[in-house]
């Protein structure tokens, strides 16, 4: 797996057409509503200091599944916001994100100097078990502060110290993809 910058084009076009999935943006908030971004959206946000963008790819060659972030990256006060999206479906549930994320998680503390990363999840989004992977802690709950189709929902809470971070091993995990692959085909 690699980590890679948003660095043309047609990465920026196909990842705006990852967040324009429902299934993706409505998990999703850049801030007061807005879900879906734009190619030029996403240019200038991998332009500034105060966002943090890398798409991941799988094992077997460069093509981007999936992208990792952060907002809201603070350098003074070290503080940043995290959030993933599996672009590619096919990928989903195999574990991808959570390495990625560990992967990005070590580049946001040590490159960035970053001291404590802070992340929410919509109450009903399974991936919360992704985050207990990553050693995030909860912190709390903001109530019915976002929407689904009409419904509040609450955010939950979470944050990472830099010292509590535990980079996941790649070998383990591909060990267990391995197996998982074995398993489903048989």
């Amino acid at each position: 797996m690699k980590l890679l910058p948003l660095a043309t084009s047609e990465i920026l076009d196909l990842v705006a057409g990852w967040l324009a999935q429902k299934e993706n943006y409505q998990w999703l908030d850049f801030g007061n509503g807005r879900q879906i971004v734009t190619p030029a959206l996403l240019k200038i946000m991998a332009q500034r200091d105060t966002h943090f963008l890398r798409v991941y790819t799988g094992d077997r060659d460069d093509r981007p599944i999936g992208i990792v972030g952060l907002n809201s990256v603070d350098r003074v006060f070290k503080t940043g916001t995290l959030w993933a999206v599996a672009g590619e479906k096919s990928f989903s549930n195999r574990g991808y994100v959570s390495l990625a994320s560990s992967k990005f998680l070590t580049l946001a503390f040590r490159d960035l100097g970053l001291h404590v990363v802070n992340t929410w999840i919509v109450d009903r989004n399974p991936s919360v078990r992704s985050l207990e992977r990553l050693n995030f802690r909860f912190i709390g709950r903001q109530r019915q502060c976002h929407t689904i189709d009409g419904r509040p929902y609450d955010r939950l809470l979470f944050d990472l110290l830099a010292s509590e971070h535990r980079e996941l091993d790649e070998e383990r995990w591909h060990r267990m993809e391995r197996s998982h692959q074995e398993a489903v085909c048989g």
